[in-house]
């Protein structure tokens, strides 16, 4: 029980490195402090509306959700039913069911309330933007900061979009650096309004080649250390391999559970957040 507790321990810090790309996403869909699923299933219909406009393969797209969502997933009669869902596993199990091609995962380590900036009433200046157009000059009005991970949208156009780079003081002009793919809906040439969307859960939906992440066992000295044995475990599931390492010591012997990752996104395009 001790070792399958701290193979939970390595899995869920993991997950919470994993999350913390919620940052790299190229657009958000949702509303904040909104449950995602809370009637039906029109969330992930609309997640794949934007990974398609995007690009992105929709052959092995992924839907990662925090708890308070996949409760109220589980609630959802059309999929809790098995003469509709025509799948049992939800209702006994609470296995959550793949939804409009997306393998749906739950996750505790789901970013929540993430910090955003204090831009208001910002605006940008008159020079008008063009669809795909990525880098946007504020006009020198409205108060507070937008920063990198901030999901803003402008007046006119429903699209949720996040910045690579922000502005420390919005009344001083400046500019704000769009995700790829840039804007879906031309700028006019006249100043827009900017708006901040609050902070809000980061479930994350993505092709699965938008994230990478690659783990090994920790580096040892040339020599070796002291430990009597060590062996390599993997996950046949996610191929993710844990070092588990036997030391003696005084009365007792230790046994150490290590693991060594790394974590990118390799597409942002590919990559969307579900507002919660």
């Amino acid at each position: 029980m001790q070792i399958e507790q701290a193979l939970r321990t390595l899995v869920n810090e993991m997950e919470a490195d994993l999350a913390a790309l919620h940052i790299y996403a190229s657009r958000a869909y949702g509303t904040a402090a909104t449950t995602p699923f809370a009637t039906n299933l029109s969330d992930p219909a609309q997640l794949r509306k934007i990974l398609s406009d995007n690009g992105a393969p929709l052959s092995n797209l992924q839907l990662v959700i925090d708890t308070t969502a996949g409760a109220a997933m589980r609630t959802l009669a059309q999929l809790t039913k098995a003469n509709e869902a025509n799948d049992a596993t939800m209702l006994r199990q609470g296995v959550l069911l793949d939804v409009h091609g997306f393998a749906i995962r739950e996750s505790a380590q789901i970013k929540q309330a993430v910090t955003v900036g204090t831009g208001a009433s910002a605006t940008t200046n008159t020079a008008g933007y063009a669809i795909g157009a990525t880098t946007v000059t504020l006009a020198s009005a409205g108060t507070g900061t937008f920063i990198a991970g901030d999901v803003v949208t402008f007046a006119g156009d429903t699209s949720k979009y996040l910045l690579v780079s922000g502005d420390a003081d919005v009344s001083g002009g400046g500019t704000i650096v769009l995700q790829a793919p840039g804007l879906r809906k031309a700028l006019a040439a006249s100043a827009v309004a900017i708006t901040m969307v609050a902070a809000a859960a980061r479930n994350m939906a993505f092709s699965r080649n938008a994230i990478a992440m690659a783990t090994r066992a920790p580096a040892l000295p040339d020599d070796g250390d002291m430990a009597l044995d060590r062996t390599m475990l993997v996950d046949p599931r996610s191929g993710i391999a844990f070092e588990l390492s036997l030391y003696p010591q005084y009365r007792q012997m230790q046994y150490e559970l290590a693991a060594c990752w790394g974590q990118g996104v390799m597409k942002e395009e590919h990559l969307v957040l579900l507002l919660g």
